[in-house]
């Protein structure tokens, strides 16, 4: 396949972005200097819907902006339906999730679990984040950048090095502040992006949208019986939606990149609103990124063509450099990288937060006082982005891409039993750190067998937080252990206060 040229203007346009992304970590870099509250929660300042937005682009990668494009092209509409799960949980987080954070003032969810468990149960939840997303971060810059230079002539290593380095620069710089100020950017640039893509390919079809509606109806690309079918699990509606609750249970409970935004606004009616502005914008990705992938299809049916072999996790990426104008078609890409730099810097503050909070505050204050907070914060995202960046530039060069994708399963299928253990802590008064510790390896063991079984990764995420709640909680009741102080840290005590033992 031939591969298209990038062109000056693209450039151009996509080197202006780079400049004013580092912008935004420059000028906000002595705000973020002046301690760990600022460093990582932005002292509370954050307007509620700034809050949304960055939750909004911290969810969504680069990875996702391509490949719900790709799902809705080579299928249908069926995944959209696990969007809505967003708008499920948010009542449950608002009113027993969010308010235990807010209470005890926490920079990172895992102070949660020790207060309702132990500081063992912090440090595994805490060490665990931090592998998983180091990993994470080379996978966000990995595919995306596979996926445009397999339509493209742009050399690999240099996406790489514009990605990265200048992530890293502007998470280093501002902080969370400045993290946030940046997925607003971002969030607007890649929503706009996508519409762009939506509104051309509309409009390079004969019979616009008429077109659109025809095919949608003749192949069946919204939802089919299909979709219904108990037989095959992998597009199983029910069980996407299932899924995804539970995934999403993770991702707002138990994953710090999170759940940090939630302390960086001024209240908890402040907070409660970031999340329903969160929830609004899940609801326009589906016309938008399921939409794009549609419109693909039609376009790709009746006025373009796709090379024989053609891999269509590139779609997106090929529409855009061969069919946009060129700087519009530059905006777009930036778009991409934008999805990208927003997962990337979000998981980068979050990594240094739980280093610095669960790690060197917790346990090495003592023997680590002569090294300021802040000063190491910086260090830690220098090492982790260092570090993800190196491995995403193997994995451009070489081809041990499964033995990393082996990392991330090991290192990831514990998430969802995390969220389980957040559960049972918050839901329940008699789980103990003796059971939650034999239910997380126990739920683990059934999570590592049920993706054995090759059926969907949304039936693993089910099997997981089921099995991590029951388990934790059942053999708490068999294993019965002197109980710490709870009040104030279970639903049943939401309202009462919680004093933190030792103070």
């Amino acid at each position: 396949m031939t591969k298209a040229g990038f062109g000056m203007w693209n450039w151009i346009v996509l080197i202006i972005y780079l400049l004013a992304m580092l912008g935004v970590g420059v000028y906000f870099t002595k705000k973020a200097s002046k301690n760990t509250d600022a460093f990582f929660k932005a002292e509370g300042k954050i307007p509620a819907w700034a809050a949304g937005f960055s939750i909004y682009a911290t969810t969504l990668s680069a990875i996702t902006f391509m490949s719900t494009p790709e799902q809705a092209f080579l299928n249908d509409w069926a995944y959209a339906i696990g969007n809505f799960s967003i708008l499920l949980i948010i009542p449950l987080l608002v009113k027993f999730y969010v308010p235990f954070f807010r209470k005890l003032n926490v920079t990172t969810a895992y102070e949660y679990l020790e207060e309702r468990f132990s500081p063992v149960m912090r440090a595994i939840s805490s060490l665990l984040f931090m592998l998983y997303h180091i990993g994470r971060i080379a996978i966000v810059i990995y595919l995306p950048i596979i996926a445009i230079t397999s339509v493209s002539n742009i050399n690999p290593i240099v996406i790489a090095l514009a990605i990265g380095p200048l992530c890293i620069i502007y998470t280093f710089l501002g902080g969370i502040e400045g993290v946030i100020w940046s997925d607003v950017i971002q969030g607007f640039l890649l929503l706009g992006g996508a519409l762009l893509v939506c509104i051309l390919g509309v409009t390079y079809i004969k019979g616009g949208f008429s077109t659109v509606f025809q095919d949608i109806s003749t192949h069946q690309k919204v939802l089919s019986g299909a979709d219904f079918n108990v037989h095959d699990l992998s597009k199983f509606v029910p069980l996407i939606l299932a899924g995804q609750i539970f995934n999403s249970l993770y991702q707002y409970t138990g994953s710090q990149d999170v759940v940090q935004r939630y302390q960086t606004t001024g209240s908890m009616k402040e907070a409660k609103k970031s999340l329903y502005t969160n929830g609004l914008l899940a609801l326009i990705t589906i016309p938008l990124f399921f939409g794009m992938g549609t419109i693909l299809f039609s376009f790709y049916q009746h006025a373009g063509s796709l090379p024989k072999g053609f891999n269509t996790s590139a779609v997106v990426p090929y529409f855009i450099i061969t069919e946009m104008p060129a700087g519009v078609a530059g905006l777009v890409i930036a778009g991409i990288f934008a999805a990208a730099q927003s997962t990337i810097a979000s998981s980068l503050n979050a990594i240094s937060s739980c280093a610095v909070t669960d790690f060197k505050q917790r346990f090495f204050d003592d023997k680590l006082k002569g090294l300021k907070d802040v000063t190491l914060a910086r260090i830690i995202i220098i090492i982790a982005g260092v570090l993800s960046l190196s491995v995403a530039i193997y994995l451009l060069m070489g081809n041990a891409s499964q033995t990393w994708n082996l990392f991330l399963t090991v290192t990831g299928i514990f998430g969802v039993p995390i969220a389980g253990i957040f559960a049972v802590g918050i839901f329940t008064k008699r789980a103990n750190t003796t059971g939650v510790l034999i239910g997380l390896v126990c739920s683990v063991a059934l999570s590592f067998y049920v993706q054995s079984l090759n059926i969907s990764s949304l039936l693993v995420a089910c099997s997981a937080f089921i099995s991590s709640f029951i388990l934790s909680y059942g053999i708490s009741l068999l294993v019965p252990t002197q109980l710490k102080n709870i009040t104030g840290l279970t639903v049943s005590t939401i309202k009462e206060t919680y004093v933190r033992e030792g103070k």
